[in-house]
């Protein structure tokens, strides 16, 4: 089984370290933890490992799991019995850490990891045991926010202690000596007793962090914080009793926490800013649904809305649900899926989707998909398993941070002994500041935020043009692709063959009306095409007799005592029906890729159909922007060379490999990349498949197959082949941010760790560089939400 949920309490690139680690050391556990998402994702056997198990592996480590709680009202219940069966039933969940039934008040407290079961789940548990289960209407604010909120209550708090203290430092400067300083302010202990409360109530987080950290034989963020902070504060104390005129440094431990929680708190809000991609997702879905019942229009919660409801979607309104339309024709702002400004057309049997604006007619859809199994929790769910997961490049921050702490504690050592035996000779305040400086300035914050931000923010804005990378690690060696092979049907083409032409020898309307009347009975995707054609043209259908299918050649059947044959030149000859001598036009649409089919009645020739696969809109473009940035493509497909070339040519794609069996692309992948190529394939059917998991990259196309989207690295939402060129951008941009972060990040710590400890830098000035380098790092990442593709 597959968990992934938050962890509270994490400071810095060590403690998910740690976490990961910790629960690596458990019996078939498999984990990697995410420090900007602050989430895990945890594969192990519930049969051999409980997540109560795992919980409380995260819990001694110092840290804790964010779950859910929902209240529901539960309706039905008559006694005791009901009670314990539907906590019995939800309890047996792994997915569910508690459940409570409470018959008195029928209501249910219910505790869950929100990435694996949502609300609605629970309540169809619950109402498939013979009960009903509705949310309450007020639910409590999110943990998360509530820590942000926390952070910033201790901030305010940590600034009205610490200006105090900053006050009188400003006494010590001789060009700042005109500032008017209270005397009490100057008294040591009104400082000590100001300074108390910051070092050991705001700055207890550091404290317990540290505890942890050291009591499971690492070290992080919090162990640094809290050896420069309680230094400089016991040293102050010291001096308190000693001699307190040699100035104190209670300003120092204080200004140190009041810094960081500083940078915290930025941090937080600049990590939250990296996912409002995610955040706009989720909010726009609509909380109704008009729902038709009976001729009658009733407004119900989205979470009352079941399979085969029949929903008036009014225009202006935004769809609640994924359906398809039953009744009406309109236009749909499809956007926020496809990246496309232009509406789409959409009339009866056409697919909506949740979260798309109805611009024109009111319609009313069925609906087919509800809650987790919508697009727009699909995207969200890909996004946010993408934001979750770890880069490759990010190993390498992970293993410094793993030895950076222990190797900052002997520096900030070494630098003390020499600053008081050999610099400064005894001189203990002097070596002391030097060393909090060390400490304080190599928090390895900026290292472990380099990577994930980048991620985060890259996916997040990705996924707004509609490119949905799966994980990170695909973000990533997207970038280092050089030959992109498309696959031909449904991708660089529509996949729908449409009539492109059709001429004849007699009355025209007449003719097609017998033609599509015939080709109605046929299965063939030409078939299809060809009655398309008749239906957008009004052409009634007329009575036939005696239909028969003609194995790869064509049909015939009798319309008004006339038989009409219609197939290729194969079938023609079959029947012995003469074709004109002169018909280049026919091959000239043949060698454009075009299918040509012959008509003929009661055996002599009467005219031509030519069907086609439309080229994609974009197509074009797309691949004239991959040649000007230096890849090379290719097309590879089961259709015939002919065809193939035609296509290939009309798009700009020179390299044609055809005829290939759907079992032998992956094989021809191979061979590609074993001759040191990296691949990127692109496709939509189940035949792609193979090929899409063996390349480098798998892309699929959103419109392709649920088997080909699996097996695929990226999907581009609603097929849209002009999504290409800019996925590969993407991931170069993400990339080349991610090297910023982290070339910054080692910069600033292999600057900053030797200007400390030559005395150059205050400790305050440390802690203050230091939080603006864990900020700065999240700004940057936050540049990729502005990208342009």
């Amino acid at each position: 089984m597959i968990q992934q949920f938050q962890v509270k309490g994490m400071t810095c690139a060590a403690c998910s370290n740690r976490v990961e680690k910790g629960l690596n050391d458990l019996t078939d556990v498999k984990a990697t933890v995410n420090f900007a998402t602050e989430k895990a994702h945890v594969e192990y056997d519930p049969k051999k490992i409980s997540f109560a198990q795992i919980e409380q592996k995260i819990q001694s480590l110092g840290y804790d799991i964010i779950l859910d709680e929902a209240q529901l009202d539960i309706i039905g219940m008559t006694c005791a019995a009901c009670s314990g069966r539907i906590e019995r039933v939800l309890n047996r969940d792994p997915r569910i850490e508690s459940a409570t039934v409470n018959l008195a008040l029928e209501t249910g407290t219910i505790r869950y990891n929100p990435e694996e079961i949502s609300i609605e789940e629970i309540t169809e548990k619950i109402r498939n045991i013979g009960f009903d289960a509705v949310p309450k209407e007020t639910n409590a604010p999110r943990e998360k926010d509530d820590e942000t909120e926390k952070k910033k209550r201790q901030l305010l708090l940590s600034i009205m202690l610490t200006f105090p203290l900053l006050w009188t430092m400003f006494s010590h400067f001789s060009f700042t000596s005109f500032i008017y300083v209270p005397p009490i302010l100057l008294n040591p202990y009104v400082q000590w007793a100001i300074a108390t409360p910051v070092q050991f109530i705001i700055g207890a987080n550091f404290y317990k962090g540290a505890y942890y950290s050291l009591k499971n034989k690492s070290a992080n963020m919090d162990v640094l914080v809290a050896l420069g902070t309680s230094a400089a504060y016991f040293y102050s104390v010291y001096l308190v009793f000693q001699d307190p005129s040699h100035g104190l440094y209670f300003e120092t431990s204080a200004m140190l926490i009041t810094l960081i929680l500083l940078g915290k708190y930025f941090e937080a809000k600049a990590k939250g800013r990296s996912s409002d991609a995610i955040r706009s997702l989720i909010q726009m879905q609509p909380t109704t649904a008009t729902l038709i019942r009976n001729g009658k229009h009733i407004e119900v919660p989205i979470q009352e809305v079941v399979l085969d409801d029949i929903l008036l979607i009014r225009a202006g309104e935004a769809i609640p649900v994924d359906g398809v339309i039953v009744e009406g024709e309109t236009t749909i702002d499809e956007s926020m899926l496809t990246g496309e400004s232009m509406p789409v057309h959409k009339s009866r049997g056409a697919e909506t989707f949740t979260a798309t604006i109805n611009t024109g007619n009111p319609i009313r859809i069925r609906t087919n998909k509800i809650g987790k199994d919508t697009m727009l929790s699909q995207i969200i769910k890909i996004v946010e398993e993408a934001q979750g997961s770890k880069a490759p490049i990010q190993r390498l921050a992970d293993q410094i941070s793993n030895v950076f702490v222990p190797i900052v504690v002997g520096i900030a050592l070494l630098t003390f002994v020499i600053w008081y035996i050999i610099v400064s000779p005894g001189d203990f305040a002097t070596a002391l500041k030097s060393t909090i400086a060390v400490l304080v300035i190599a928090c390895p914050c900026a290292l472990g935020l380099a990577t994930p931000t980048s991620i985060m923010a890259g996916s997040g804005r990705a996924a707004e043009y509609g490119i949905l990378f799966k994980t990170a690690e695909a973000m990533e060696r997207a970038k280092d692709v050089d030959t992109i092979v498309f696959d031909k049907t449904g991708t660089i083409t529509e996949g729908r063959p449409t009539v492109t032409h059709f001429e004849t020898t007699r009355d025209q309307a007449k003719l097609l009306s017998a033609i599509v009347s015939i080709e109605r009975e046929s299965e063939h995707p030409l078939a299809t095409a060809i009655v398309r054609y008749g239906e957008e043209q009004n052409i009634p259908f007329v009575p036939i007799e005696q239909f028969q299918t003609i194995m790869g050649k064509g049909v015939s059947a009798t319309v008004n005592q006339e038989t009409i044959h219609i197939g290729n030149k194969t079938l023609m000859d079959e029947y012995h029906i003469a074709l004109p001598n002169d018909l280049s036009t026919v091959d000239k649409y043949r060698t454009q890729g075009e299918t040509v089919m012959y008509i003929a009645a009661d055996g002599k020739y009467c005219g031509f159909l030519t069907v086609a696969d439309p080229i994609k809109e974009g197509a074009v473009e797309a691949i004239q922007q991959l040649h000007e940035a230096g890849y090379s493509t290719m097309m590879l497909t089961g259709d015939n060379e002919k065809t193939a070339e035609a296509i290939a040519k009309k798009v700009g794609i020179k390299e044609v490999i055809a005829d290939v069996l759907p079992t032998n692309k992956a094989e021809t992948i191979d061979l590609l990349e074993s001759s040191g190529l990296r691949v990127a394939m692109i496709g939509d059917g189940i035949n792609d498949a193979p090929a899409l998991a063996r390349a480098s990259i798998g892309i699929a196309m959103g419109t392709g197959t649920d088997i080909a989207i699996e097996a695929a690295d990226i999907t581009l939402m609603q097929g849209n082949i002009s999504l290409v060129p800019k996925t590969f951008r993407m991931s170069a941009a993400s990339v080349r941010n991610i090297k910023q972060n982290l070339f910054w990040a080692l910069a600033y710590n292999s600057l900053g760790i030797p200007i400390a400890a030559m005395g150059l830098l205050a400790p305050w000035v440390a802690g203050a560089a230091m939080a603006f380098s864990s900020v700065s790092v999240v700004l940057n990442a936050l540049r990729l939400q502005k990208i342009k593709l």
